[in-house]
C-alpha cells in the first residue's frame, strides 16, 4: 500500500504539482512529472532545524510536502517521487549516492531514483535542491544539455556513475552512484545520519531551495540569494524577513522560525 498512492493522493499530489493529469508512463510523462514536482516542491531542511527530526513514513512524507505544502530533502522529495512514479505505472527503484561538493565524499546520503523505460535507464532526481539536474538524465556516458544547464555523466572507479554539472564554466562533481540494489534500511540509515549528526550540513544550517523560470532562489541561514539568468543577487536578512520570505517566496508556512548559525 505505503509503494503507491491511492486515488485521492494521486487527486492531490497532481494538484500540488501543478498536474492536470496524470502522466503517461513514458520519456515525456517522466520529463513532465520532473519538471513540475521540481518547480513547485521547495528542497528545505527545516524540521531538522526546528528539532523535529525528519520522518520517512511514507504518509507522514506525503502529509508533510502535500497537504501541509511544505519542501524536504532528498529522502522525502525523491522518496515521495518513487510512490508518484510507481502509481503512475513506471518501473522505478532507489538508489543512493555520494555527495562530491565537499573536499572529501560523503557517505550515501543522497536517494535519487532510476526508471526503467524501452529506451533504457534514465535517472530522476528532485532532491539535490534547486541546483540538482534540471531535467532527467539518461544512464549512459555523455554530456547532455539544454536551454537551463548541463550534466555529465561518466563511469569512474572507484565511484561507479559521476554526475558533474557546469558550473560557470567549470565542470563541478555533484554525486556518484551505483545501480545496487537499495534496502528501506539503508535510505533509513542514510537519513538518519543526514538529519541527526552534528556533522551533517544539514543539522548545522537552515537551506531553502527553489528553481525559477529565469534561475533558482535559495537561503542558507538568513543568507538570501537568486539567481536570475547571469544575474546572481545576494544579501543578509532580518529574522522576521526569513520567515515572510519563506511565506512569499517558498509557499512555506511555519509558526517559529528556525534557528539561525551565528558563523
Amino acid at each position: 500500500m505505503h509503494n503507491h498512492l491511492s486515488p485521492h493522493q494521486i487527486d492531490a499530489y497532481l494538484l500540488r504539482i501543478g498536474l492536470k493529469e496524470p502522466p503517461e508512463a513514458n520519456l515525456q510523462g517522466l520529463k513532465s512529472l520532473h519538471r513540475a514536482q521540481f518547480f513547485h516542491i521547495p528542497f528545505e531542511n527545516l524540521n531538522i532545524r526546528l528539532g523535529r527530526g525528519v520522518s520517512l513514513d511514507p504518509e507522514t512524507v506525503f502529509e508533510k510536502l502535500v497537504t501541509d505544502r511544505r519542501g524536504g530533502y532528498c529522502f522525502e522529495l525523491n522518496g515521495l517521487m518513487l510512490r508518484a512514479l510507481r502509481s503512475f505505472g513506471f518501473d522505478a527503484r532507489a538508489l543512493l549516492a555520494r555527495v562530491h561538493l565537499g573536499d572529501e565524499p560523503s557517505g550515501k546520503t543522497h536517494q535519487l531514483n532510476l526508471v526503467h523505460l524501452p529506451e533504457g535507464d534514465w535517472t530522476i532526481d528532485v532532491g539535490f535542491g534547486a541546483g540538482g539536474p534540471q531535467f532527467v538524465l539518461p544512464l549512459s556516458e555523455g554530456t547532455f544539455t539544454d536551454e537551463r544547464a548541463s550534466y555529465r555523466l561518466s563511469m569512474e572507479a572507484p565511484w561507479g556513475w559521476m554526475m558533474r554539472t557546469l558550473d560557470d564554466g567549470t565542470w563541478k562533481d555533484s554525486y556518484s552512484f551505483s545501480t545496487a540494489h537499495v534496502t528501506a534500511a539503508d535510505i533509513e540509515m542514510g537519513n538518519h545520519y543526514t538529519s541527526t549528526s552534528p556533522n551533517s550540513h544539514f543539522t548545522q544550517i537552515s537551506t531553502v531551495s527553489l528553481p525559477t523560470a529565469s534561475g533558482r532562489i535559495s537561503l542558507r541561514d538568513l543568507q538570501w540569494t537568486e539567481w536570475a539568468g547571469d544575474r546572481k543577487t545576494t544579501r543578509m536578512l532580518e529574522p522576521i524577513e526569513f520567515v515572510q520570505v519563506l511565506d512569499h517566496r517558498f509557499g512555506i508556512n511555519i509558526p517559529h522560525p528556525p534557528p539561525f548559525s551565528q558563523s
